[in-house]
């Protein structure tokens, strides 16, 4: 499991919306929110750059998953390489452990695991949004909720552990901003 969440990590900490900003002379660690993601991307880069960056790091979160399991010959290979993605995405070496807030990565992953997942997180996302009106609140609850929707799915221990691996660092993001 370790060689699929090393190489999710990796595959993860690619700042695809630094570099973009970058290649057009933009710091995003530096402009608009702070945090060089699709959606700082989209304000700052605009709307063509922000969901090049939005599908990039989706299909990182899906590259992570098939290739944990094509290293480690098993599904559980594809939820380490998942759980590494977001790890890397939200804490990338590259940008001395900054990096965006894991939802792009984080929904390739749950797409890539399973795409019930992600619905759930959509729904409940959308449910607590519609409530409360406050994105960063509605997503933290999403993160934390993960362990949760991954065992109702999938009632064994290494779901669990892959909603508790996949949510950590997408609540950890969001912490700052849970007034907004």
């Amino acid at each position: 499991m370790f060689p699929a969440l090393f190489l999710g990590y990796f595959l993860g900490s690619l700042p695809i919306a630094y570099w973009f900003g970058a290649l057009r002379g933009r710091d995003l660690l530096r402009e608009g929110s702070g945090n060089p993601g699709a959606l700082n991307a989209y304000r700052v880069l605009g709307p063509v750059p922000g969901f090049l960056v939005l599908l990039l790091d989706l299909f990182k979160g899906i590259l992570a998953v098939a290739l944990g399991e094509g290293v480690a010959g098993s599904p559980l290979g594809g939820l380490a390489g998942g759980v590494g993605a977001v790890w890397g995405h939200a804490f990338s070496p590259w940008l001395l452990l900054k990096g965006g807030k894991g939802l792009a990565a984080g929904a390739g992953v749950l797409l890539a695991v399973d795409p019930r997942l992600l619905l759930l997180s959509l729904l409940l996302f959308a449910t607590l949004f519609a409530l409360f009106r406050r994105p960063y609140r509605a997503a933290l609850a999403v993160a934390l909720a993960q362990p949760f929707l991954a065992s109702v799915l999938h009632p064994v221990p290494p779901y669990l552990l892959f909603g508790l691996g996949l949510g950590l660092p997408v609540a950890l993001r969001h912490l700052k901003d849970w007034q907004r």
